[in-house]
């Protein structure tokens, strides 16, 4: 489909949309034909149909479970396309400021989910989203790669230094999360919330600046242990004004669809009568994480563990170590106490996971058992958030 694109002629026409975006004579590609690339890319466009759907719901007032089911599916596809043109936009900019963007739009959807549930002071969602997002990627979906891997091949490797660098950063994160819990459980004598408040925000910009640091280390000094081999140079499909004009009205697309669903999480809670922590942590991780999972999934049963490593522990240390620290950051700036004290049973879920994973990584290699392992973790914890007592007191 690409290289239909690129060899595309225009037709004669005194249509606008036929005119040419590239005057180079072996690359004339129009409006029409990029945008038949970008709406054939993926059977999951189909999708789309539902970003209408989703809209007429909330403004017609129809019940949450509807506007939030029609929200949910809608985003999938955005976050798809999102991740379709970061790519693009990040073939011109070079290795190194492709993948900063990369790292930057990699979780744009979880980020603009969090942000529309920060404002409205849905700060239980938040933790929850965020939570269930790192548990998502390092039980799910790494355990699913690990299975169909497994499945084709008696034992997979993966390069042991980058994987087990990501898994201590993850671990760095999660220690994070754990000197809030211990503070509020070891100083009951008076009330810690100012304490914890001012705990989380130099913690945060600790957590940022280790971040940024990661990625020098990723990108400038470290190179090599992130190096991954090419089977074929991909070339950028759409000129690059059209991928940015797409990544901003996908954005922006985003963040209606983020907010009619986040609106809807409270009536659905009573209409399912399941808690909004529920939601957050198993429900809304597969919005911004459904594509990606599918990818990892798939190149584990290519035999390209590094990336199916990459995708898996990557997402689940950057939403950790990059997209949780900043909702405080902004909770911060827009006055909603966001912090990192997340209540006891969150934290010690969260540590138990990375401890495994960090377990089942230390050799470098992988096989199905381990996959099912993680896949039993990831369905005892759900059950277990299933059956949590809806929380009584504002953290």
């Amino acid at each position: 489909m690409a290289e239909l694109a690129r060899h595309a002629s225009p037709v004669p026409s005194h249509n606008p949309s036929d005119e040419p975006l590239s005057n180079t004579p072996d690359r004339r590609v129009t409006i029409r034909s990029c945008l038949k690339t970008i709406l054939l890319a993926t059977k999951i466009n189909v999708l789309l149909i539902f970003i209408p759907l989703g809209i007429i719901a909330d403004k017609l007032h129809w019940p949450p479970v509807a506007i939030f089911v029609l929200n949910f599916i809608a985003i999938i596809p955005l976050a798809k396309l999102l991740g379709y043109a970061t790519e693009e936009i990040s073939m011109r900019l070079g290795e190194n400021l492709g993948a900063l963007l990369n790292a930057s739009f990699g979780n744009a959807v979880e980020l603009i989910l969090s942000v529309i549930a920060l404002k409205e002071g849905k700060i239980d969602v938040v933790q929850a989203s965020v939570l269930g997002s790192v548990l998502s990627n390092l039980l799910l979906v790494l355990g699913f790669c690990f299975v169909c891997g497994g499945y084709k091949y008696q034992v997979q490797t993966f390069n042991q230094t980058a994987a087990q660098t990501s898994a201590s950063l993850l671990a760095l994160s999660c220690m994070s999360l754990l000197i809030p819990a211990a503070f509020n459980a070891t100083a009951k004598e008076i009330d810690q919330t100012a304490n914890i408040q001012h705990l989380s925000y130099g913690t945060s910009i600790v957590l940022l600046v280790v971040y940024a640091l990661y990625l020098y280390f990723q990108l400038k000094t470290h190179t090599h242990l992130y190096a991954t081999e090419n089977e074929e140079e991909e070339e950028p499909v759409l000129p690059l004004w059209l991928s940015i004009a797409m990544l901003l009205v996908i954005t922006v697309a985003v963040a209606f669809c983020a907010e009619y669903l986040v609106g809807s999480i409270e009536g659905l809670s009573k209409s399912w009568n399941i808690s909004p922590t529920f939601i957050g942590l198993i429900l809304l991780p597969v919005v911004g994480n459904a594509a990606e999972h599918v990818t990892a999934v798939t190149v584990a049963m290519k035999n390209k563990m590094d990336l199916a490593i990459g995708v898996a522990i990557g997402s689940s240390m950057q939403i950790a170590l990059f997209v949780t620290p900043l909702m405080v950051i902004i909770g911060w700036i827009i006055h909603q106490p966001m912090t990192l004290f997340f209540n006891t049973f969150e934290t010690c879920v969260l540590f138990i996971s990375v401890l495994i994973v960090n377990y089942l990584i230390q050799d470098g290699e992988s096989n199905w058992l381990e996959g099912v392992m993680l896949l039993s973790t990831y369905v005892i914890i759900s059950i277990a958030f299933y059956f949590y007592p809806m929380p009584t007191v504002t953290k």
